[in-house]
């Protein structure tokens, strides 16, 4: 297939319309580009593989897939319609803002800068009516599970916490032990699902979600890529952006998201839930 120079599509409408075209490791790198334009605009091809954990010749293939003749091709659309957003008003605050470091930062003042980044990022993309209803599902909740492995159990466990504070129910599934399944088990109407996840989800997360929904549950997702699969598969999703220059993705914006997601709940009815955190702290 070969790209038309005359497409009304933008590269990120373009992508979004093939997505489901592209191979798996293709996916990821779809994904990454729609979420962090930029990158895709300024970087080389070996840094934008890196950052999606992927490799410099799935980049290249990537391009070719979408009917360009390489990455370079592919890197001017991306260019031209972030220039494009910008011109268009996009972004201005963030221009003028000062820089938090000098030009020749630090490999610590770099991703500093890169987690300050992320949570303007994810604080500019928030929807609000997603978060209303996120709130107004967990609030009212009868059992919660939350799904995250490896790095992403750490914050539903965290996120666990918090709601246990306020006197809500709440169940991590980080692992396809007897346990987990076990767990999953139970899903039934009355439950919300929340699925966490991190560039390429985890299948006992995609597992869970899927399941979540044949048994008619809610669900949440709480995902660093608007076209995760985990997304797709949620009723109400929050976005946070991970870009980070180091060799892990940053969580800044993610812990943000859980904190603020269990102030909304609190926020409901204040001074209930002073009296079960003071009740919860004093056992």
């Amino acid at each position: 297939m070969t790209r038309s120079s005359t497409t009304a599509l933008s590269l990120s409408e373009e992508i979004r319309q093939r997505f489901d075209e592209f191979s798996r490791s293709q996916k990821d790198v779809g994904q990454y580009i729609v979420d962090h334009l930029e990158e895709a605009a300024f970087h080389t091809a070996e840094e934008l593989a890196r950052r999606a954990n992927t490799s410099s010749s799935t980049v290249v293939r990537f391009a070719q897939a979408l009917g360009f003749d390489g990455f370079p091709e592919l890197q001017a659309a991306a260019r031209d319609e972030y220039r494009r957003a910008r011109d268009g008003g996009e972004g201005q605050q963030e221009l003028a803002a000062p820089p938090l470091f000098p030009i020749d930062q630090t490999e610590f003042e770099a991703a500093l800068a890169a987690d300050h980044t992320n949570v303007a990022e994810t604080a500019r993309r928030i929807d609000r009516d997603e978060v209303t209803a996120a709130v107004d599902l967990i609030s009212r909740a009868e059992r919660i599970v939350l799904c995250g492995t490896d790095q992403m159990a750490f914050f539903a466990s965290y996120l666990r916490h918090l709601l246990m504070l306020l006197d809500l129910r709440a169940e991590v599934v980080a692992s396809p032990s007897q346990e987990g399944l076990a767990k999953l088990g139970r899903v039934d109407e009355s439950t919300v699902m929340v699925g966490f996840s991190a560039g390429r989800p985890h299948p006992l997360v995609v597992r869970a979600m899927k399941l979540a929904r044949n048994r008619r549950a809610a669900t949440i997702a709480i995902a660093d890529a608007t076209l995760s699969e985990v997304a797709k598969l949620a009723d109400h999703r929050l976005y946070y952006s991970s870009n980070s220059p180091a060799y892990v993705r940053s969580h800044s914006a993610l812990l943000g998201v859980i904190q603020a997601l269990a102030y909304g709940v609190y926020a409901l009815d204040e001074s209930a839930y002073a009296d079960r955190i003071k009740a919860f702290r004093l056992k």
